[in-house]
């Protein structure tokens, strides 16, 4: 039970680039502070089970601190406001994903990246939604029962890429999910405690 679950090579389904439209572009929003997608934006009663990196895993999986499935249908956030690109079933390993963009640039210069939220036990949003952040796009899943509840987020800088494993040595066009997320958040209060704990899952 004390052992981090890899997934080493998600399911076939889960390879190809996912079905979207980039109509997503006139759409998007400018995104201001962003939160994490668990405990109501602060990541309060969560913690990072495999980080970004560890294990060569390209996101970070989000558990509830009860463990095991205690966390299944916990609400989902949208880390920032954004436009939904793909919401989607993918079976396999991947199960229910949405994939939100974010514009992090100015307003004569969008700078665009993307976040992924997958293993969901429901989705929320549509492809096209404007979200803001903090709204329940999903619900904490286990892809069919393949996993212990958790999610598996991910942030890239590069938008549209194909699905791909989550896990893997080359990091282009990935980023550090915590990293990125702590460094655009609001200033948090001197009760908070930061970054979030990382544990391993039980």
């Amino acid at each position: 039970m004390g052992a981090v679950i890899v997934v080493a090579g998600i399911a076939a389904g889960g390879l190809g680039a996912a079905k979207r439209s980039d109509g997503w572009r006139a759409r998007c929003p400018r995104a201001g502070s962003f939160g994490f997608p668990v405990g109501g934006g602060s990541a309060t009663g969560y913690y990072n089970a495999q980080p970004f990196g560890e294990n060569a895993h390209l996101g970070d999986d989000w558990n509830g601190n009860g463990g095991g499935d205690t966390d299944l249908g916990d609400p989902v956030l949208a880390i920032a406001d954004g436009v939904v690109s793909s919401a989607e079933d993918h079976g396999g390993g991947w199960g229910k994903v949405v994939r939100v963009v974010h514009d992090i640039g100015t307003a004569g210069a969008p700078d665009h990246v993307e976040s992924l939220y997958a293993h969901l036990g429901s989705m929320e949003v549509s492809t096209g939604a404007l979200v803001a952040r903090g709204q329940r796009i999903g619900t904490i899943g286990d892809a069919g029962g393949r996993y212990p509840a958790h999610l598996h987020l991910e942030v890239r800088d590069r938008v549209g890429l194909p699905l791909g494993r989550g896990y893997g040595a080359g990091t282009r066009g990935y980023l550090d999910p915590t990293a990125f997320i702590l460094a655009r958040r609001p200033a948090p209060s001197s009760r908070s405690i930061w970054p979030p704990p990382y544990r391993r899952r039980p």
